[in-house]
């Protein structure tokens, strides 16, 4: 076998045949060129610490709405900051808890927003230890906190156009007390702190953005 120094094409020459009788091996496909995968680091992306402790329980939570790992529904996303979604929070439903449980909190977060410290979504706590889902409705008792927009409820998603794909964590906690004994005007940081000393459990679901 010998390569031509022209054509980059390697020629296989019968023995004793002159050259112009010579048998050219096929070309190999040039494979297609692919994307590099994004670097967050691009992004001056940092991580945010986990408010769960390591303890902390796992069981399962459940959405008509949400595949884990997938792409959340366009009627999910934010009326706001240019996207024009519907606003719907995620219905989910909710088992395996532990049996301490004495109530819950629901929490949406999006690690990925470009703030250094995530961005709130979504927060309710004081969900009745008799409650396994919830939809549209607040059950009886619960609290709906403010999201980082300073508005109380649900805040869908609209990351920045261009930027990195965004994650957004919907979580079901377990809490060792019934109630969190806080307003709903607590800003979503001090609530969420407030919880974390009483997480006994927990169950995530994880919807993705990319605009």
């Amino acid at each position: 076998m010998k390569k031509s120094p022209h054509t980059g094409v390697a020629e296989a020459v019968v023995a004793g045949a002159p050259l112009d009788t010579a048998v050219a091996a096929p070309v190999p496909e040039e494979p297609e060129p692919t994307t590099a995968p994004i670097d967050p680091a691009d992004y001056g992306y940092t991580e945010v610490r986990r408010g769960v402790p390591a303890s902390a329980a796992r069981f399962t939570v459940t959405s008509p709405d949400v595949r884990d790992g997938e792409a959340l529904p366009a009627d999910t996303w934010a009326d706001a900051f240019g996207c024009t979604g519907d606003n719907r929070q995620p219905r989910l439903s909710w088992s395996g808890a532990p049996q301490a449980t004495r109530s819950y909190a629901i929490t949406m977060f999006d690690p990925d927003a470009p703030t250094g410290a995530g961005f709130w979504h979504w927060l309710v706590w004081d969900v009745p230890v008799g409650d396994t889902g919830m939809d549209t409705r607040l059950p009886a008792g619960a609290v709906t906190g403010a999201n980082d927009s300073g508005n109380t409820g649900y805040l869908g998603p609209c990351p920045p156009v261009g930027d990195l794909t965004h994650h957004y964590e919907i979580t079901v906690y377990a809490l060792d007390v019934p109630t969190l004994g806080l307003p709903a005007s607590t800003p979503p940081t001090i609530a969420a702190f407030m919880m974390s000393g009483h997480i006994i459990g927990y169950a995530r679901i994880t919807g993705t953005v990319r605009r």
